[in-house]
């Protein structure tokens, strides 16, 4: 169970601090705990109820029509909301809520009325994206343990691949070669899945290694089967100098491919790229790249 300070339930639900206020003085729709110099904290009960809350009032229900639903009206409510709404704001709040409660059925639920709607690409994009940023947050405050993260993660994963496993393998004469690996130690394998469904999509061949390759494992792969692009992320695994001296190895190896980097890492290498290295800063940025070599 966390802690929550006032301003961290402004950050993670988007409802003014001054707003949770009234609604506790006007309202008592929440009722925190006082520390011994009288400030407010909150548990997880009162973040859930709140991002329930303001799914509610972002779709027209008034705090005083809220304030007088029990807690499993307001849960009816939401859910009869969150099968229909295209809001994307509210869906990433559910989302969340499903992550705290561990809640794989909503979470399902929710995720493929999206893919529905939207698409798998635009619900990747518009809705899974925002809600890893989201995510973020509840680490720095605490809301989420790493077996919540994992749970979700685990269950997005698999809808990547079943988005994978329906692309057919491009026929083209435009049809290129990608390579898509993430390096030694590195275990975030998310944005490298999508980058495989986004390059199939287009029509293109993937070698898809995934996580955690070995420089040595990846030179011997690209002797057996050759591609003319490869795709990597650096995120957590390398400090600054041993990135350096892991792409001045990589590019030794490799010099007549283009190599595509993503990860906040690779943000500090932008200024020394060599002509044949990009650094992809989103999907979007990816996307346009394989448009381009499409029209080759």
């Amino acid at each position: 169970m966390a802690n929550y300070s006032i301003k961290d339930l402004e950050r993670l639900t988007g409802i003014k601090a001054h707003t949770i206020r009234i609604w506790e003085k006007r309202y008592n729709l929440i009722e925190p705990e006082r520390t011994s110099g009288n400030i407010r904290a909150y548990r997880d009960a009162e973040l859930k109820k709140l991002l329930n809350i303001s799914i509610l009032n972002k779709h027209g229900y008034k705090i005083s029509k809220i304030a007088n639903f029990t807690s499993d009206q307001i849960a009816d409510n939401v859910n009869k909301l969150s099968e229909s709404t295209t809001d994307t704001v509210s869906q990433i709040e559910n989302l969340a809520i499903a992550m705290i409660d561990l809640d794989e059925n909503k979470f399902e639920k929710i995720l493929s009325q999206s893919i529905i709607q939207l698409g798998f690409e635009d619900t990747v994009n518009r809705i899974l994206r925002p809600f890893f940023v989201k995510i973020g947050l509840m680490w720095q405050t605490g809301s989420i343990n790493p077996a919540q993260e994992h749970f979700v993660s685990n269950l997005v994963r698999q809808k990547m691949l079943v988005a994978i496993d329906s692309q057919i393998a491009g026929d083209s004469p435009h049809s290129k070669n990608f390579t898509l690996f993430l390096p030694e130690g590195e275990m975030h394998e998310l944005g490298l899945l999508f980058a495989n469904y986004l390059i199939r999509k287009r029509g293109h061949h993937v070698v898809y290694l995934g996580q955690n390759v070995p420089l040595d494992d990846l030179i011997e792969i690209e002797h057996i089967r050759p591609s003319e692009y490869m795709l990597t992320a650096f995120i957590t695994s390398l400090t600054h100098c041993n990135l350096q001296s892991y792409l001045n190895r990589l590019l030794e190896q490799f010099p007549e491919k283009k190599v595509f980097l993503t990860g906040e890492q690779a943000v500090s290498m932008l200024d020394h790229l060599p002509d044949n290295v990009k650094y992809l800063d989103s999907p979007e940025t990816l996307t346009a790249e394989l448009n381009y070599i499409s029209s080759l």
